[in-house]
């Protein structure tokens, strides 16, 4: 129920990360992968990867800058041209380019936080979502994060721009689930991941976490990929406009 063979995924923010973990767990399970980031020799690097995995799916790189639409629509284009029909979207990547007080963040990066967290994904589904109509089948998972359900002294325009993700994907899957395009949220806590550096290589800040967390530990990438595979796959046929958090039990 888990079997994803034969099925085409873009995974944009996914050469390294949750977006990776992503894509080898999309890729052990069948799927064809699009390895997708700014940086083609990174992308490069963890397609090779993958491929030398010797999984029954396959990676192929297209890099994109997820600000820029034409971009976006080159990523849709090159993966029709080079796999087919698209069948899962993973809206990953993300930015968030100021750690302070929402009271002096600059407008440039508040409009790149919620023109990348945000609009970004809006694009990509709107790009898909025609072809998944008329084949009524379709899986689109937004990569939100649980600082979508709370405020934060030091990242708040990010958690602005992630509980917008939240509440796009339930706007998604209100709107097709009739076309059974299920579209559901992936929260993740605190990850040991390059992006959210910042909150974890600090001793201070990481004793803070890990304080409010019941499992006392922070989460490894590899621990998002199997509930990437639930969404897409068949065992969450009927799951739409979902949250699910992955966070040890921080939320609670």
């Amino acid at each position: 129920m888990f079997d994803l063979t034969g099925k085409n995924a873009i995974i944009t923010g996914s050469s390294k990360g949750i977006g990776k973990s992503i894509a080898v767990a999309m890729a052990q399970q069948g799927a064809n992968v699009v390895i997708s980031s700014r940086k083609a020799d990174v992308c490069e690097a963890t397609a090779e990867e993958i491929n030398s995995m010797g999984l029954p799916g396959k990676a192929i790189v297209i890099p994109c800058n997820i600000s820029d639409k034409t971009a976006l629509e080159m990523l849709v284009e090159e993966t029709r041209s080079q796999l087919g029909q698209i069948d899962i979207l993973v809206c990953n990547a993300a930015s968030n380019p100021f750690f302070g007080s929402i009271k002096d963040i600059p407008d440039d990066a508040f409009e790149k936080i919620m023109n990348n967290n945000i609009k970004a994904n809006h694009n990509l589904c709107q790009m898909v979502i025609p072809e998944m109509m008329e084949r009524k089948d379709g899986s689109i998972i937004i990569v939100s994060s649980i600082g979508g359900l709370n405020a934060s002294p030091v990242i708040g325009a990010y958690n602005i721009s992630k509980a917008a993700d939240i509440m796009l994907v339930k706007n998604y899957a209100l709107e097709f689930g009739q076309y059974n395009i299920r579209t559901n949220a992936i929260a993740p806590g605190l990850f040991r991941t390059d992006f959210a550096k910042a909150l974890w290589e600090n001793p201070e800040i990481l004793k803070q976490s890990t304080a409010t967390c019941p499992m006392k530990r922070i989460g490894e990438p590899d621990e998002i990929g199997g509930a990437a595979v639930f969404l897409a796959s068949q065992a969450g046929s009927f799951v739409n406009g979902h949250t699910l958090v992955i966070d040890g039990g921080t939320v609670v």
